[in-house]
């Protein structure tokens, strides 16, 4: 079953954002597991939510790639929230 997950930041910024996604150049090598994601920012810094396949394939993403890249942005430790997916619609570009 497909899972959602949202990230709070506080005090995040677009730019450290920016940091990560470049440093995980996910445009050329998508994340395995990995089903749609949209980050934006929020009153309070800055909010990711994604839908992924499992909890486990988010953790093992985690662990290989994105702690690394939130780490060197100078991102604060996460406490991703986690949901199951009942229904998603992703409208194609």
């Amino acid at each position: 079953m497909a899972i959602g997950i949202v990230i709070e930041i506080p005090g995040g910024t677009q730019e450290q954002y920016d940091k990560v996604m470049e440093k995980m150049r996910l445009d050329i090598n998508p994340a395995e597991g990995g089903i749609c994601h949209v980050a934006g920012p929020t009153e309070r810094g800055w909010r990711v939510v994604d839908v992924w396949e499992s909890e486990e394939a988010f953790q093992k993403f985690f662990d290989t790639k994105l702690g690394k890249a939130l780490k060197e942005a100078g991102v604060p430790p996460l406490q991703p929230s986690f949901f199951p997916v009942h229904n998603s619609i992703i409208k194609a570009a």
